[in-house]
């Protein structure tokens, strides 16, 4: 493969991982990053959310040799608890076989691969670079010094867009003819907030889980930090009755809390400062194609396909494009068109499909995973799973626990979905769900479907 001139705009999760494995490959990488060097400076707080890192996450990693690095700072998560109004406790295993998904943090992640990039005598990053200009035949762009307000040219044999969801390359790309593209703001924002540490550095709550707080349109989630506290989102409408608009002050903010999530706010030591000083974030999907140009310009992560986190694979399924673009690139050597080509193709379904899946998640963390209905069914799945491995992988283990490509889990999850409808329809199903009538019945729904 022939050494190439690699720009890459954007140095968060998915830029910095990139360029480790472009500079893997032999290539050249400038990396330009708009923000100033996280490891440096503070960024604001209020924003990070917690990454729930999984199996798609964990092969990209191990891909660049880090992944030993990031298991020091993860830390296991093996089922959801979830906490009713009156402080009850209901806990559900994430996996059949004891797997869990990692809580890591995004800044600590995001400095770790930085630092690993910049390993590569053939990478470096530049900070405080906006970028202004894409110039999508040649692959050149312009970026903008915010302290010193230079404009650099920057020119390349391949341009990657890695910058976000307000990718400024996608926004080259969406103003030439035949580009598709749409933005979604679902109608929910989120507030982040926090649980301290006991004084001793251990955690108020259990540990190893991701703590759901359900309450139907809304919800509280809490993930654990390695320093003993929880990083806690409150995912809530932005506007109507009962809302960010009409919860707007601290006052009725801490009313609220007493009557929905009494147990959480016991704990929340800080919370008056963290809802007075910490912003309300929207959340968006975004869909495009194609995701290059001229088999010299494209775009990865939520440049092509911002979601919503409720399935925890935002982060995973751009660590993904990562690794199926390596994976690619192997097969082609220096055909970029047909690299790029194929790289879009076949990734643009499973992007569809991970936000589509995100969004039936959020209503089963905000509305089901209470439900006595929801619960069962779960039973009944985990005990089919078992006896009959090779015939029902839960939805939820294909998306997180496995690399069956996102397209295919969502087909085969609307599958199980009409098998489970006519199961949870059987009379006396939740005295009878053990009895061997419930698995002989769905073996034969199998065979229908």
């Amino acid at each position: 493969m022939e050494n190439k001139k690699v720009t890459i705009a954007g140095a968060g999760l998915v830029g910095s991982l990139l360029a480790c494995y472009m500079a893997k490959k032999g290539h050249d990488v400038k990396v330009y990053e708009r923000r100033p060097d996280m490891r440096k400076t503070t960024i604001d707080g209020g924003r990070s959310i917690n990454l729930a890192l999984s199996n798609r996450g964990w092969k990209a990693l191990e891909g660049v040799g880090v992944a030993d690095e990031v298991r020091k700072m993860a830390i296991p998560m093996y089922g959801r608890v979830m906490h009713s109004r009156e402080g009850e406790l209901t806990n559900q295993p994430y996996g059949l076989n004891g797997e869990a998904i990692y809580s890591v943090s995004r800044g600590g992640l995001n400095a770790l691969l930085m630092d690993e990039a910049e390993k590569h005598s053939n990478v470096s990053i530049d900070f405080d670079q906006q970028c202004t200009r894409v110039n999508l035949e040649t692959a050149e762009a312009s970026f903008k010094s915010y302290s010193t307000k230079e404009i650099t040219k920057v020119e390349g044999d391949l341009l990657f867009g890695t910058d976000g969801a307000f990718s400024a390359v996608r926004s080259s790309m969406v103003k030439t003819d035949r580009f598709n593209y749409s933005q979604q703001y679902i109608e929910h924002g989120y507030k982040e907030l926090s649980i301290p540490a006991n004084a001793d550095g251990t955690h108020k709550m259990e540990k190893e889980a991701l703590h759901i707080w359900p309450r139907g349109s809304y919800m509280l989630i809490a993930l654990p930090n390695p320093d003993g506290s929880f990083t806690c989102t409150l995912f809530f409408a932005n506007e109507g009755e009962t809302s960010f608009e009409t919860v707007n002050t601290l006052e009725k903010a801490r009313a609220f809390f007493k009557e929905h999530f009494a147990d959480a706010l016991e704990l929340m030591t800080n919370f008056d400062e963290e809802w007075e000083n910490n912003p309300v974030s929207s959340l968006v999907i975004i869909r495009c194609f194609p995701w290059s140009k001229n088999g010299k310009v494209a775009l990865l992560g939520d440049a092509s396909h911002a979601i919503v986190p409720f399935y925890g694979q935002g982060m995973n399924s751009g660590f993904e494009d990562c690794t199926v673009l390596e994976e690619i690139m192997s097969q082609h050597g220096d055909d970029w068109n047909t690299i790029l080509k194929e790289f879009e193709t076949q990734r643009k379904p499973d992007a569809d499909a991970i936000a589509d899946l995100a969004m039936r998640n959020f209503v089963e963390m905000r509305d089901l995973t209470g439900n006595a209905d929801f619960l069962l069914r779960k039973k009944i799945e985990a005990k089919f799973s078992r006896n009959n491995p090779g015939k029902w992988i839960p939805l939820y283990s294909m998306v997180t626990f496995s690399d069956i490509r996102y397209s295919d889990a969502l087909k085969e999850g609307q599958r199980q979905d009409r098998i489970m409808e006519e199961v949870m329809a059987m009379p006396d199903i939740h005295q009878n769900w053990e009895d061997p009538k419930v698995e002989t019945k769905i073996l034969e729904l199998l065979g229908k479907y």
